[in-house]
């Protein structure tokens, strides 16, 4: 049974020329048309609350066939996991360019080995708030692909859309925050055994309305301020959207095994500085736990005694 599908997969593109830098997945592209100044990876636009934009863009079809394509706007998000730039499904909810976003032609039929031009209009709202908003313009191929899903066989629709950064006039807000700092330790129960880890948790959050290109530094101190780790964080998305907040791990490898201190995140982007912070307390479990039986078994035993002396 072919279920219906379960959303788009989309390509994003990277930078450089049209021709190697279009939005592609090796069957159809989707970029901006070259302007008087060139060649253009994405759509870089700009609008008063109210105002219009119009620009092209561009589907190319790379095969020997016609390929009929569904043009619509959608809003970009990080993903939660890893920051990735991503979009909203069509049949999810858009309020930022996504909505603002209505191409000249909702489908567009593309000769075999051949390419064309679509107009569209960005239109904003008057009471938009002011700052980034990105997204995108996407060409969804509505046949559905059969993918895998275990016993199950899925439906799949593919898509490649070209990315659409979009300014609106007003002023600009960077924000940012580390959030939910948490450490969890591996240790051994004998000292020495093995090497411990632990790995830290946060949240970066862009509370601002513009894109941020965030860096992360991470600092753990010991005890009487001894330092233990320091080093710049690289597994970072290069863009964090406006609004947008995700979830990273950092892991760290020869964490120690009898200390008690702190570790801080500090996350900077354009002019701004935050940071974020949690104790540790490392403490070896079974050395520990026998003192604390041996502790236990003696005040047991001095009881006894006393008892029994009061007896006699």
């Amino acid at each position: 049974m072919l279920l219906s599908a379960l959303g788009a997969v989309l390509l994003l593109g990277a930078q450089g020329a049209p021709a190697a830098s279009a939005a592609e997945n090796g069957e159809w592209a989707v970029y901006p048309a070259a302007s008087r100044l060139g060649s253009r990876p994405y759509f870089y636009l700009s609008a008063d609350p109210g105002g219009t934009v119009t620009d092209k863009v561009v589907v190319a079809n790379k095969t020997a066939a016609p390929l009929t394509f569904l043009l619509y706007g959608a809003d970009a998000y990080n993903t939660e996991r890893d920051g990735g730039f991503a979009l909203r499904t069509r049949q999810e909810k858009q309020t930022g360019a996504g909505a603002w976003i209505t191409p000249a032609r909702d489908r567009v039929t593309v000769p075999p080995r051949s390419a064309v031009t679509v107009p569209y209009t960005l239109t904003v709202p008057a009471d938009a708030e002011p700052g980034d908003h990105p997204g995108a313009v996407v060409a969804l191929d509505e046949r559905i692909a059969k993918g895998t899903g275990g016993s199950v066989a899925l439906g799949v629709q593919r898509a490649v859309a070209a990315r659409v950064y979009l300014r609106v006039g007003g002023p600009t807000v960077p924000a940012l925050a580390v959030e939910d700092v948490t450490l969890s330790q591996d240790r051994p129960l004998v000292p020495g055994t093995r090497t411990s880890s632990a790995v830290v948790s946060y949240t970066l959050h862009n509370r601002g309305n513009v894109t941020l290109a965030p860096k992360v530094a991470l600092k753990a101190e010991g005890l009487f301020g001894r330092e233990l780790l320091a080093r710049d964080l690289d597994r970072l998305p290069a863009e964090l959207l406006p609004r947008q907040k995700i979830r990273l791990t950092e892991e760290w490898a020869g964490s120690p095994q009898l200390d008690w201190g702190d570790i801080t995140l500090t996350a900077t982007a354009e002019d701004v500085r935050e940071s974020g912070r949690v104790g540790f307390l490392a403490l070896p479990w079974l050395p520990l736990a026998v003192l604390v039986c041996g502790g236990t078994a003696g005040v047991v035993a001095l009881r006894i005694r006393r008892h029994r002396a009061l007896g006699t």
